[in-house]
């Protein structure tokens, strides 16, 4: 994976509303949002993927220097999300909350503690995925309830891998592949984090966790790419669902 561009000025987004709406089979709506994350109103469900916290400590601890903060910089993003959105109960991690076992450094730990101490009344469930069944699951203080996947939810197969088998007809969202799309051509192109809305039936999110690679979507026909830039979601020009 390579890591996507800044996020740069970008003419070619018509202006719309911050948030983009997924529909969903049974007619309501997911609100895909800015953050990199994914909000179900209705069953006060945030969902996130891929934070991948303690990855730049598993870094330093092999000598790559890479930037300090990330962790305080993905939970500063939480603190703003469960600010700006009301009734949120839940928070479900679709896969890859910790690294790595060499990431659970004590600065990384005691940071998530802290959080969720602001944070004691709600809910949090892990979908484990491949980076967890390393990382191992996290601290029990965390108080996170850990399933497999698909752990079937408010009417969604959540998990982290979308290629997870599933009941027929249940959307699933996941994470997994760290989405991003490429925007314009040549010199002036540039990648941004997506959400990947595949005709199988799967929302795949962009990863939430700050210091994260990205892989280029092939959006096959059908498919709806929406990207994030300037703190905003917008369909891609060239990959929108024609209802």
């Amino acid at each position: 994976m390579t890591d996507p561009a800044p996020l740069p000025a970008s003419p070619s987004l018509a202006p719309c509303a911050t948030d983009a709406l997924h529909p969903l089979p049974d007619g309501r709506a997911l609100h895909l949002l800015p953050e990199r994350a994914a909000w179900l109103p209705d069953a006060g469900l945030l969902l996130v993927a891929d934070a991948h916290f303690g990855k730049a400590a598993s870094f330093r601890r092999l000598g790559v220097p890479v930037p300090q903060g990330t962790t305080d910089a993905n939970l500063a993003r939480l603190d703003v999300l469960l600010a700006r959105l009301p009734g949120v109960h839940a928070l479900v991690f679709l896969g890859d909350f910790l690294h790595a076992a060499s990431g659970r450094a004590p600065a990384t730990l005691q940071a998530l503690q802290t959080w969720r101490q602001r944070h004691a009344g709600l809910a949090l469930t892990l979908v484990r995925g491949n980076h967890d069944s390393h990382a191992g699951d996290p601290p029990a203080a965390l108080g996170i309830e850990v399933v497999g996947e698909p752990w079937l939810h408010a009417g969604l197969a959540l998990c982290h891998d979308p290629a997870t088998p599933r009941p027929g007809g249940v959307p699933c969202i996941a994470g997994h592949l760290h989405p991003v799309a490429r925007l314009g051509r040549g010199f002036d192109a540039v990648r941004l984090p997506c959400f990947h809305a595949r005709v199988d039936g799967a929302l795949v999110l962009p990863a939430f966790g700050e210091f994260t690679g990205g892989a280029l979507v092939r959006a096959a026909s059908g498919d709806a790419v929406y990207l994030v830039a300037h703190m905003r979601v917008a369909p891609h020009p060239h990959h929108r669902r024609v209802s």
